[in-house]
């Protein structure tokens, strides 16, 4: 069962040439690109100037540049009364969210679980144990890559910053020496690795299985966290950060307020688990090989389904491998799994399951309705002939379209700060550049990571993540230059640079 196949937006009927708004000061080619330029403008003053929120801007962006190509208000919007006119916002923005929405939300659910029982806190001691106390840097590196897949960044941060604390202050070094391969590891995977956000939205808008996302995250993002690793311990070694002592007090207070909590209710103690107020919990250990199976699971599955489809001939066989490997069954397993082994099996209730789950949702909704806004741009430049003029300007070039896809993502990204909106809007771009041009999925899941790369390059002050990262290491701004928002450029161009170069064989 292939994502292409199930995320194809209902077929519009091709418009009429378009002659009205600013086309009718200045027709044919020249005016769909000034339209073009103007939008993306439009799109960057409102974000960094006016401070609009970006799913408020892209809608905004869209239909001003939907009415300035000369679309009538049915053509956007469709008609009051029931009509077969197709309304371009409900259609782009169904369209890509009819899958992502539901992989994010699975995906959130996993993570919050994982988080809160514990898990991310039994991998990183299992592999500091492993490691030993000189290779601390590269165990946290490996807790952030694999504990980064289920998690989104700044949650990682935010369960995983104590354990870097602690392994700092015992070491006596300098926090960036933790704290760095350990951001590598989560950024790498919330820009390459489905299911977070922009891999997955752009797999929608190109209409390519997240299997191939997986793969090529996997070839392109290794190289470029080793990379990045490598910048981590160079950087660790020559500027000395303290711990920041006030964080380290603020978690201490933290568990110390939920053990007398639950000490007060009469629940044993019981690292992070949500038991109800004076229900006894057999809670046991987390292990790591449960942690490990709970992640790998849908990846493996989704794997197995990409690569049957192009192995086995059509069975009963390869459809069932296909109906495990759908995203959305491959991570409801994972879910289930989660609910089982990591919560009723360790003595947590089904309140507590939901309570847990329900809560993890809140913050994913502004996510949702940025990559639903980029999708109905995408729609609006498809419509509009915008993206037609932008495709034949951009082949005269010369450049290869996986070079044009960084390039627009990296120069959206340092404008403007968010790694979501770059992504989504460089996607609605570059998808009409490779319509007709019989691109494999691998090609297509390697330029994918061209704009997930861009989309990473030299995080600065106009980036929520910068300032996560300065206050809650303790790092002064100058020297969170220094360090993350170059490890960020090193990540984005050591992921480009391995996808340019497969590009050239795949």
């Amino acid at each position: 069962m292939h994502l292409a196949a199930t995320t194809a937006a209902p077929a519009t009927p091709p418009s009429p040439p378009h002659t009205g708004g600013l086309l009718a000061l200045i027709p044919g080619t020249a005016g769909l690109l000034t339209v073009a330029a103007l939008g993306i403008a439009l799109l960057l003053v409102l974000i960094i100037k006016v401070r609009l929120q970006p799913f408020v801007a892209l809608l905004t962006v869209s239909i001003a540049v939907g009415l300035a190509a000369g679309l009538s208000v049915t053509e956007l919007f469709g008609t009051v009364q029931k009509s077969d006119a197709v309304s371009l916002i409900e259609t782009g923005m169904g369209g890509i969210l009819g899958h992502v929405a539901i992989i994010i939300g699975l995906g959130t659910m996993l993570g919050a679980v994982l988080e809160v029982s514990g898990g991310a806190e039994v991998l990183s001691a299992r592999l500091l144990r492993l490691f030993g106390e000189r290779r601390e840097p590269l165990a946290m590196g490996l807790t952030g890559l694999i504990f980064g897949i289920p998690v989104f960044f700044d949650v990682g941060i935010f369960v995983l910053a104590p354990i870097v604390y602690a392994a700092a202050k015992r070491s006596g070094k300098s926090i960036l020496l933790y704290c760095m391969p350990l951001l590598a590891g989560l950024s790498m995977t919330h820009a390459f690795l489905p299911p977070h956000p922009g891999p997955v939205a752009a797999a929608g808008l190109f209409k390519v299985d997240l299997g191939w996302i997986i793969l090529m995250g996997l070839v392109c993002g290794i190289p470029a966290v080793l990379a990045a690793w490598a910048y981590a311990a160079w950087i660790g070694k020559r500027l000395y950060v303290g711990v920041p002592q006030d964080m380290v007090d603020a978690a201490d207070e933290a568990k110390a307020a939920v053990t007398a909590e639950k000490a007060a209710a009469g629940v044993p103690s019981a690292a992070g688990v949500p038991s109800a107020a004076g229900a006894p919990s057999h809670e046991r250990p987390v292990s790591l090989g449960t942690v490990l199976t709970i992640i790998g699971t849908p990846l493996l599955l989704i794997l197995l389904a990409t690569f049957s489809s192009i192995a086995l001939a059509p069975s009963p066989g390869r459809s069932v491998i296909e109906f495990f490997g759908h995203p959305f069954v491959a991570l409801t397993i994972a879910l289930l799994l989660s609910y089982y082994l990591l919560g009723i099996r360790r003595g947590w209730s089904r309140t507590s399951l939901g309570t847990v789950s329900t809560a993890s949702l809140k913050p994913v909704g502004n996510i949702i309705l940025v990559v639903g806004a980029g999708g109905v741009f995408g729609a609006v430049l498809k419509a509009s002939g915008v993206a037609t003029a932008l495709s034949d300007t951009f082949h005269h070039v010369g450049l290869p379209v996986i070079v044009l896809a960084y390039l627009l993502s990296l120069v959206l990204r340092v404008a403007q700060g968010s790694a979501t909106v770059a992504i989504v809007t460089t996607a609605g771009i570059v998808v009409p550049l490779v319509e007709g041009q019989s691109m494999s999925q691998a090609h297509l899941a390697l330029i994918i990571m061209a704009i997930s790369a861009g989309s990473i390059f030299a995080s600065h002050v106009n980036d929520g993540g910068f300032w996560m990262v300065s206050k809650y290491f303790g790092i002064s701004e100058r020297d969170t230059l220094k360090s993350w928002t170059v490890l960020e450029s090193v990540l984005s161009v050591a992921g480009f640079g391995v996808a340019a170069v497969v590009s050239l064989v795949v």
